[in-house]
């Protein structure tokens, strides 16, 4: 306790600025793109839209999370309760020695999990304590799933316990040896959807940081907290594709069960249904579904024996495959070379997927994570369709992606990949690539060759996808402007 007239060590968090309040403060900008009107709001609504009621509840406090003077606080510790890590030590050193006694009686608690103890001589009424998972690419899936429960839980808790405010510390340690910028993520998407959700009572929650840790949340709250709609539209091309279910849970496909209202009905209403239609359909659902012998399937399949119904069974089997591989791995080098992006939508409504040849560096690079890549950043966009825009701008020899590689992407990805794409635009071609194009969709790829369109320059692309839709890297730009002249968009009327 402060001895009588002292200032207090402790922060009330009533004098702490709100997320809201923080914006244009420290000279901070909004984040922008190189076109302001990249995506259309209508066309790709945010899934954090601008919500000043939930920012007002949003703090960022730099400092020790045991000096918040608010309802409880989070500490982060291990399984056993008794971790060593600057949060936990300075927590039990103000809190005092009852802390340790009363933490012998919970013994201990599991990874995800959260528990209360009374806050003892901290400014803070209750200390929240959850244990953060170990981290490693090996099971990503896992990890992911435990820290969405260390901040759902806790989260849960206080509004249980009807808590006024809670501040949040970063739930992993050194030791457990999570990203931290991946943590962040998880834990601004879980407790936006959490407050969104279940949150009336929760007036106030301080993301409680180190100044490296600052540095990070600062850059992040924008995508899962805009302050205004220009941040909203600003940041939605850096929200990552996979945001979790409504509650911020991360979703594994594999894992969901599905099933019919009705299995074994028809979904035609007609009255002409006969008790041999009815038979029909039983053991078409999931459930009822065998399964046949996987090596007797291998061998036909090398004898050429197989039906065209197995192949393609078999051919969905081995993409899943993949695909479970690509959510598994940590693909974040591959995902900062910002060769495969999505931006906006063609002239028809159509998701448009960018590739930049020059961010490919084919000899430096792992060629089968780069497949990996492509395949998860992929498989949600292909449900619908969509077109594609290679830049081949100014690259070189080291940038060219062998047609092995090509191909093998070619039978390794799903059918819907193939169905839905309409159109493959080659931006700036040379003479040799065309010839090499020609080449692999006549001979190595069948029904690609149709849907490739060469565009010498960018008004062409432009006829096809409005400017402000896509957004085209500067020396793209730089290089169309040098050699085909600036663009003016009066003289394209027509679009």
């Amino acid at each position: 306790m402060d001895p009588l007239g002292a200032r207090s060590q402790f922060v009330d968090i009533q004098t702490l600025p709100t997320w809201q309040q923080q914006l244009g403060e420290d000279g901070e900008e909004t984040p922008r793109d190189q076109n302001d009107s990249l995506l259309s709001q209508q066309a790709f609504p945010s899934p954090f839209p601008f919500r000043a009621d939930i920012n007002r509840k949003i703090m960022l406090f730099t400092g020790d999370i045991a000096l918040l003077n608010c309802t409880a606080i989070v500490n982060t510790s291990n399984e056993s309760l008794n971790d060593k890590n600057p949060v936990s030590d300075s927590i039990h050193q103000l809190a005092g020695p009852e802390l340790r006694d009363e933490l012998l009686k919970l013994k201990g608690c599991r990874t995800g999990e959260a528990k209360l103890t009374k806050g003892f001589n901290l400014a803070a009424r209750f200390i929240i304590h959850t244990v953060g998972p170990k981290f490693k690419s090996k099971y990503r899936t896992a990890a992911e799933s435990s820290l969405y429960s260390c901040y759902r839980n806790v989260m849960q808790l206080a509004a249980e316990q009807s808590m006024a405010s809670v501040g949040l510390c970063v739930v992993s340690t050194t030791k457990r040896g999570y990203p931290l910028e991946d943590a962040t993520h998880i834990a601004f998407r879980t407790v936006r959807r959490f407050l969104e959700n279940h949150g009336n009572s929760i007036e106030a929650v301080v993301f409680a940081v180190t100044e490296t840790e600052e540095l990070v949340y600062k850059k992040l709250l924008p995508l899962y907290y805009p302050r205004s709609e220009e941040e909203e539209k600003a940041c939605l091309p850096l929200i990552p594709a996979d945001i979790g279910n409504s509650e911020g849970e991360p979703v594994v496909p594999e894992r969901q069960i599905r099933i019919a209202e009705k299995p074994g009905s028809l979904e035609d209403d007609s009255e002409e249904e006969s008790l041999e239609s009815d038979l029909g359909q039983v053991g078409n659902h999931a459930f009822a579904r065998m399964e046949g012998d996987v090596d007797k399937q291998r061998k036909l399949i090398l004898q050429g024996q197989m039906s065209e119904a197995a192949m393609q069974k078999q051919h969905q089997r081995n993409y899943n495959r993949w695909l479970c591989r690509a959510r598994a791995e940590d693909l974040s080098d591959i995902a900062a070379l910002k060769a495969l992006y999505q931006t906006g939508v063609d002239m028809c409504g159509r998701t448009v997927m960018v590739v930049v040849g020059r961010n490919i560096p084919v000899t430096l690079i792992d060629l089968e994570k780069a497949l990996l890549y492509f395949i998860h950043v992929m498989d949600h966009i292909t449900v619908k369709e969509y077109v594609m825009v290679y830049f081949h701008t100014l690259t070189g020899e080291h940038n060219h992606l062998d047609s092995d590689f090509l191909r093998n992407l070619h039978d390794i990805v799903d059918a819907k990949f193939k169905k839905n794409l309409k159109a493959f635009y080659y931006v700036h071609p040379t003479f040799r690539s065309k010839v090499s194009t020609w080449f692999f969709t006549t001979f190595s790829v069948s029904g690609m060759k149709d849907k490739v369109r060469y565009l010498d320059n960018l008004h062409q692309l432009f006829t096809c996808i409005k400017p402000e839709q896509i957004d085209i890297p500067p020396f793209v730009l730089e290089y169309d402007a040098r050699v085909n002249g600036p663009y003016h968009p009066a003289q394209s009327s027509g679009l």
